[in-house]
């Protein structure tokens, strides 16, 4: 399933990624030929570039992108403490176990939906002046494939290469930079080495920063100007600039007008309890129905269970007794799981089977405030101690007197938990995963094997 159904016959997705990869039997996808047209007879029209746009979105919602599988690696990969995997898909055995291989599929699926996705944005974005209905439509179009380029150069580089805070990243190898769309015949002057890290989180940092200048307030189920600074917020997070994090998660706070859902158990099952309708909560998301959409969150996080009519799932993904250890007594979220053992025990966060996919919530933007002001002695917005009380409010505990990093990091890792967050977090807080060290070279992806044997100017990471 895809997130949308497309009828743009006369758009040039040029979906030729840096080496497209073919992938195995094993992964769940369906891997249909592209078919191209000539540069003289593509994209012609504000209408093309206009179905070009949705068939980045397209893209960018698949299951081996924000259709779940990127934050389902970066919640498995080395986390026994919090999950027992019991799945049956050998790519992802390997990531949970960190005994991964080059030719991992799920590592060669998610590389290539990135790359998918940059490359139909570059198109998108070579062809803006064809945008001519008005100027504040091109903005917009240009700010939303710059929004889709950005997050998945930013996904690719916390899967792919070293943490930004792990050495040198003006010398630690990043991922290939492709800044221009890839055309059929593929030359050999396509294929480029990997960029710096830093490179690369400048290239992040610039996209966002204009994307959220162009991008519009309101967007339907599109990016708006606030998914924009909230993906900002969190790379500023990564790189330790505490400053401008807290900014941008203020201004989405201020500007957006999201609200935090009153009751926490109100922000899932948004098809089986709600229609559908997408809480107020998500900044951005992918949008799934019961006619289309892609969301792995449910493939290996969720159950069929009985108790909850329109649950599914491989029941892959079992939480272990020691996650809730981190939890208060009485607190909300510590309930927010059926089964008894780790054996049986699942989160509720996932059964839904056309639940959307959340990418971002507000939540997510008060602990980065908190933290970002905790850490620089700031109250932008407000104070941390009001932040933090904010969300443990709704979780059913009581406010704190006063708050310290480690209560912040807390409600972060009960708030967040089993979003898509875990190694990213344990990363840029230089925390190991279970008995990992954080910046082993076992957490990182391997760089795929088909992309190693078709491009001569890569460097494989580290063991690999």
């Amino acid at each position: 399933m895809k997130i949308f159904n497309l009828n743009i016959k006369n758009s040039i997705f040029a979906c030729i990624a840096v080496g497209m990869i073919a992938i195995g039997c094993e992964k769940k996808l369906d891997v249909q030929p592209y078919q191209t047209l000539s540069e003289d007879k593509a994209l012609l029209t504000e209408s093309d570039v206009s179905g070009t746009l949705v068939g980045a979105y397209d893209a960018v919602s698949s299951a081996a992108a924000y259709g779940g599988d990127m934050m389902i690696l970066n919640d498995l990969i080395g986390n026994k403490t919090n999950i027992a995997f019991r799945g049956t898909f050998a790519a992802l055995n390997d990531a949970y176990n960190t005994i991964m291989t080059a030719n991992n599929s799920f590592a060669a699926a998610t590389w290539s939906s990135a790359y998918n996705t940059i490359n139909v944005a570059n198109n998108v974005l070579e062809n803006t002046s064809k945008v001519t209905s008005s100027a504040t439509r091109k903005n917009s179009v240009e700010g939303q494939a710059l929004f889709l380029r950005a997050s998945m150069y930013f996904e690719l580089l916390k899967l792919y290469a070293k943490p930004f805070n792990d050495g040198n990243p003006a010398t630690n190898l990043g991922v290939p930079l492709v800044l221009t769309a890839t055309k059929a015949p593929i030359k050999e002057s396509d294929y480029v080495a990997r960029a710096t890290v830093k490179a690369v989180y400048d290239q992040v940092v610039a996209d966002l920063i204009k994307a959220e200048s162009l991008m519009p307030s309101t967007n339907t189920k599109f990016a708006t100007k606030w998914a924009a600074a909230a993906q900002l917020s969190r790379v500023y997070l990564m790189l330790g600039n505490y400053t401008e994090a807290a900014a941008a998660a203020n201004r989405v706070i201020a500007g957006s007008g999201k609200s935090m859902t009153p009751e926490f158990k109100n922000n899932w099952f948004t098809y089986i309890n709600f229609g559908g309708v997408t809480p107020n909560e998500y900044i951005f998301y992918i949008k799934v129905t019961n006619q289309d959409g892609a969301n792995s969150f449910n493939t290996y996080y969720g159950a069929p269970l009985g108790a909850f009519p329109g649950s599914a799932g491989r029941r892959d993904m079992r939480i272990q007794n020691a996650h809730l250890n981190i939890y208060e007594t009485g607190d909300i979220r510590r309930a927010f799981f059926t089964g008894t053992s780790s054996a049986s025990r699942y989160t509720l966060k996932h059964l839904d089977r056309f639940g959307d996919v959340p990418v971002i919530r507000l939540a997510e933007m008060y602990l980065t405030r908190a933290e970002a002001n905790f850490r620089n002695s700031t109250t932008v917005g407000a104070t941390p101690l009001a932040d933090v009380n904010l969300i443990r409010k709704r979780a059913g505990l009581a406010d704190l007197t006063s708050v310290t990093l480690d209560a912040i990091l807390k409600e972060r890792a009960s708030e967040l938990a089993f979003e898509g967050n875990n190694l990213f977090e344990s990363q840029r807080l230089k925390k190991s995963i279970g008995t990992i060290d954080w910046n082993s070279p076992k957490l990182i992806l391997p760089i795929p094997q088909r992309e190693m044997d078709v491009n001569k100017q890569l460097v494989q990471n580290e063991g690999y």
